[in-house]
C-alpha cells in the first residue's frame, strides 16, 4: 500500500473539511468527506480482513506441537485431546472438583455458602503446563496469533455449552497495567469474540484503579474489588462478562454484580481458563 503525501494546501483542506484523500487515475487527489457511521463500517471492514488473513495463516501446523493438523483449526488432534480440560468443576464459580465429584449443576462447598453473583461459570481449560504458556505469550509477548488460538478455542467450547445471552462484556483492564503492556489484552479478546459470536459487545469501566490482586487471598482479593465496576447502560437480559483467566473469581463476580445493578436479570462467566485450588 502506498502513501501518497500531500502539499501544505491540500493537507489544510483536508482537516478544514474533515475528509479523506483518496487517488484517481489521472493522479490528482479529491477528498470526500465520510461520515462517522462510514469511517467507522471502513475500520470494521479493515479489522475483519486482518482477522481473516490472521486465521487463514494459523492452520497448517499445530499452535502446540507444530505437528501437521486438519481442517481449519490450528491445533492437531491429539494435542487437543491432551489439554488440561476443566471438564468436573463447580457449575458457579468453575472451580476444578475431583472427577468424582462431576455431574451437572455441581456446586463447590464455596459456592454453596456464598455463591457468586453470576449463576454460571465457564472456563473449559486448567491454568497449567500449555495453557500457562500459551495465555502468557499472549498476555506478556502480545503475540497475536496466540490470542486467535485462544479465541478459537473458546469459540469450540461455546458451541458446546448451549449458552443463551444478549450481549458480552469485558473486564475492564486497569490504566497502569495497560500502559505497562502495551495493550488492553481482555479487551482485545472480548472484541473479536464479540464478532465471531456476533453478539452486542457493551463496555464497562472501572469506577476507580484497584491495587494488585497478586499475593492476595480470597477475601483480600473481594474487598479490594468490591464496588470497582459500573455500567453506563442499562443492560439486557442475560449478559456474558469475560476475562483471560479465572484465579479466585472476584474479578468477575465484581463485574456480574455492577451488571446486575445495570439491569441484567442474569449473568454468567466466561475465562479461557481457571486456576486450580493449588495454584492460587
Amino acid at each position: 500500500m502506498s502513501l501518497l503525501k500531500m502539499g501544505p494546501t491540500e493537507e489544510k483542506g483536508a482537516h478544514e473539511r474533515g475528509g479523506v484523500a483518496t487517488s484517481t487515475r489521472s493522479g490528482r487527489q479529491r477528498f470526500d468527506r465520510v461520515s462517522g457511521a462510514g469511517l467507522r463500517g471502513y475500520v470494521a471492514r479493515l479489522v475483519n480482513t486482518i482477522n481473516a488473513q490472521l486465521r487463514r495463516a494459523l492452520p497448517g501446523y499445530c499452535a502446540f506441537c507444530l505437528g501437521p493438523v486438519r481442517g481449519d483449526h490450528p491445533w492437531c488432534e491429539g494435542c487437543l485431546v491432551e489439554m488440561p480440560w476443566n471438564t468436573s468443576a463447580c457449575w458457579r464459580c468453575a472451580e476444578p472438583l475431583p472427577s468424582v465429584a462431576g455431574g451437572d449443576r455441581t456446586l463447590c462447598g464455596r459456592c454453596l455458602k456464598r455463591p457468586p453473583a453470576q449463576v454460571r461459570s465457564l472456563a473449559p481449560w486448567r491454568y497449567e503446563g500449555r495453557m500457562v504458556r500459551l495465555v502468557q505469550r499472549y498476555k506478556f509477548g502480545a503475540e497475536a496469533w496466540a490470542g486467535e488460538v485462544m479465541i478459537q478455542l473458546m469459540v469450540v467450547a461455546l458451541a458446546n455449552a448451549a449458552l443463551r445471552v444478549d450481549a458480552v462484556i469485558g473486564v475492564p483492564g486497569h490504566r497502569e497495567r495497560t500502559r505497562q503492556q502495551g495493550f488492553d489484552h481482555v479487551a482485545w479478546l472480548t472484541r473479536r469474540l464479540a464478532g465471531r459470536l456476533e453478539l452486542p459487545l457493551i463496555e464497562a469501566r472501572r469506577r476507580r484503579e484497584t491495587p494488585s490482586q497478586r499475593g492476595l487471598d480470597r477475601q483480600h482479593r473481594r474487598r479490594n474489588l468490591r464496588g470497582a465496576f459500573a455500567l453506563s447502560q442499562a443492560l439486557p437480559k442475560r449478559v456474558m462478562i469475560i476475562d483471560d483467566v479465572m484465579t479466585t473469581g472476584a474479578t468477575l463476580d465484581a463485574l456480574a454484580r455492577a451488571c446486575l445493578d445495570a439491569g441484567a436479570e442474569e449473568v454468567v462467566a466466561l475465562a479461557f481458563a481457571r486456576t486450580p485450588p493449588g495454584g492460587i
